[in-house]
């Protein structure tokens, strides 16, 4: 696309947004998918640069790409500030007294802030943030509970050019220490508590204890009270977030920021253990979740958009606050956890807000369906509209029950898979369109060369296993990890040449091209010499009419090399029994073969899980190996479940 074309799409589309972006981007059928799709892989400059042009930038861009594998700059030249494409831009017109936030904390409070409010008050805390030193590029770690605070201080750092690190709630002293010290941070944003099933979680506390250990180059704390709790505050580096505010004015001049400029810096897990920084910068980042929040969720002024992810994660980077509030849509959020006080919370919630859209995790899905469908039956759920899983593609039978129960079988699911890595969502169903299929992610969203690949770099048949790649580069796809530009390439580029993004996931696709995830490369257990995806058991075992959730694990075999455990929990009134353990033993070989029958099947009441419902599955394998647990467990959601574990390995 020339410059001259892109200047043109950037004036007449960008200072005038339509009063529905997605009215005319929606896609009708598969014809015009497919149509759609093959043009934006033929020419991906020209389609990102469109989608781009609906953004609001200061300065129009001279380049869409300049791609020198693995490094990647999108946008080159042009300026445009984050905060203000989600909050500026919606002013204008009818949408400044349209509610942006609905909140409500897990004690019951409530709150709503419109789309005017919640632009004052990341104003408001902008200048905070500078009056307590905060310049252009400083880093921000964000440790705070679900609060609609927490969007602003992420909002807020994006409107100074500061780069955020949101530390999710749950994670220890260690992991904010760890995390400042590797972006040399400046400041923490942190509440005095949150609320998790009732109690209080110490946040205040916990970052006292990081830097008492480390962390030096933190300057500032800004407290927020949330819960009352009584904590230190250490004088000369700690102020309360409501003293502050009182002292600061509500204009804060949307800056333009390069492009490329840093926007945030996320932590995800590593193999070596050392967690790694994702690096996203602006524009590109802001086009994907924009674009694919459009599309995918095919957002309208109508919907009440609930994403029930936390903002510690990517999920809530891009789908609870940059993706629909660029958008211009109303997003719930929701403090606490799906079954507090009573496992009905969440179809409440949907019930009493009229929720149109609700994304959430496999996991939850599988916790809902072990609680049973009385606690939905309650409630009326009929102003749900499209219904959405995140992160890897739901198994056939949760799927059904959550297009079923959930849905009332009138609802397309998009079942979308995406990383931390790739900042937006790469494969998914859109709505109306494309075909769904229970159990797979189907098809690639525009402008994304998805593809499968085996050892040799050859692209895989249909229902061939191989190595989940993307061979283009892609808007808001990572820059680099932080500080490691070595490690970025040798964990991403180093296996393919030509510039292709490993994504570490295995994956098959059928004849129709729908791409299936079978599980991480290193969730693969090597069993006589023949490699097996966890996942695969797992699906497997969830096919059987009485279980709720499974979780797969290999423990050392002399002879098999390992042997494959299977940790079950089953529906609402079925019981364990040895005659269910062989039935579910032969079941897994009927549908995969014997080779995946397990050696081991444990029956629990739960799984050992992080507050946002990922099962920890480290926490299985030193179970099975009969060691100690060992490492950071602050994640998990209930302790007791580990000794319960445990205790029952030992009777085995």
């Amino acid at each position: 696309m020339s410059k001259n074309i892109e200047s043109h799409l950037v004036e007449e589309r960008t200072f005038q947004p339509p009063a529905e972006f997605s009215k005319e981007a929606r896609v009708k059928s598969l014809a015009a998918y497919r149509k759609k799709y093959a043009a934006s892989i033929a020419d991906p400059a020209a389609f990102w640069g469109a989608e781009a042009a609906e953004l609001s930038w200061q300065k129009p861009w001279d380049t869409v790409l300049e791609w020198k594998p693995p490094f990647a700059k999108w946008f080159v030249g042009g300026k445009l500030n984050v905060s203000e494409n989600c909050l500026d831009r919606h002013l204008t017109g009818a949408r400044r007294n349209k509610a942006a936030i609905i909140w409500e904390g897990e004690p019951g409070e409530k709150r709503t802030l419109t789309y005017q409010q919640l632009h004052r008050e990341v104003c408001r805390f902008a200048n905070v943030l500078k009056a307590n030193g905060v310049k252009t590029k400083d880093r921000v770690i964000i440790y705070m509970p679900l609060v609609p605070e927490a969007a602003i201080a992420m909002l807020a750092c994006a409107r100074l050019g500061a780069v955020h690190s949101v530390v999710f709630g749950g994670f220890s002293s260690e992991s904010i220490r760890d995390r400042a010290e590797d972006c040399e941070a400046t400041v923490v944003v942190t509440a005095d508590g949150g609320y998790r099933r009732g109690k209080v979680v110490p946040l205040k506390e916990n970052v006292d204890a990081a830097l008492a250990a480390g962390a030096d180059s933190i300057k500032r704390v800004i407290v927020l009270k949330r819960t009352g709790s009584p904590v230190t505050m250490q004088p000369g580096r700690d102020v309360y977030w409501h003293d502050e505010i009182e002292k600061v004015s509500a204009v804060s001049p949307a800056k333009g920021f390069d492009s490329e400029h840093p926007l945030f810096i996320l932590y995800t897990s590593g193999s070596t253990g050392k967690p790694k920084g994702i690096l996203h910068t602006s524009g590109g980042y802001l086009t994907g979740t924009y674009s694919t929040s459009k599309y995918i969720f095919d957002l309208r002024d109508s919907d009440v958009y609930w994403c029930t992810a936390d903002v510690g994660w990517i999920t809530g980077h891009s789908y609870l606050v940059y993706g629909p509030l660029s958008n211009g849509a109303t997003v719930l959020m929701y403090e606490g956890a799906p079954d507090w006080p009573e496992k009905d919370r969440f179809w409440k919630i949907i019930e009493e807000y009229h929720v149109t859209i609700l994304y959430t995790a496999p996991t939850a899905i599988r916790a809902f369906i072990k609680w049973g469908d009385q606690h939905v039956k309650k409630h009326d759920l009929s102003s749900l509209r499209l219904l959405g899983s995140v992160g890897e593609p739901i198994n056939p039978e949760a799927w059904m029950w959550y297009h079923k129960v959930i849905g009332g079988e009138r609802c397309p699911i998009v079942d979308t898979w995406w990383q931390t890595e790739t900042g937006a969502i790469m494969i998914s169903p859109l709505p109306g369109a494309t075909p769904t299929k229970p159990g797979t992610a189907t098809l690639p969203f525009f402008g994304i060369d998805a593809a499968i690949l085996d050892e040799t770099g050859k692209e895989c048949g249909p229902n061939e296993g191989g190595k989940l790649v993307i061979r283009q580069p892609w808007p808001s796809m990572l820059r680099s990890i932080w500080g490691d530009k070595a490690r970025y390439k040798d964990t991403y580029w180093k296996e393919y040449a030509g510039g292709i993004y490993l994504a570490g996931d295995g994956a098959r696709r059928d004849k129709e091209g729908n791409f299936w995830i079978v599980g991480r490369l290193d969730d693969v257990l090597n069993v006589s010499g023949h490699r097996l995806g966890t996942a695969e058991v797992e699906g497997a075992l969830v096919s059987h009419e009485t279980v709720a959730e499974a979780a797969v694990v290999g423990r050392p075999d002399e002879i098999k090399g390992q042997a494959v455990v299977a940790f079950v929990t089953l529906k609402s009134g079925y019981a364990a029994s040895e005659a269910l353990n062989k039935e579910l033993k032969g079941h897994v070989a009927k549908i995969i073969g014997a080779i995946a029958r397990p050696d081991d099947i444990r029956f629990t009441a739960a799984l050992p899980k992080t507050r946002s419902g990922k099962i920890m599955r480290r926490l299985l394998k030193e179970i099975c190996a009969g060691g100690v647990v060992k490492g950071d467990t602050t994640t998990l959601e209930d302790f007791s479940v580990v000794a319960s574990l445990q205790q029952s390995g030992n009777e085995d």
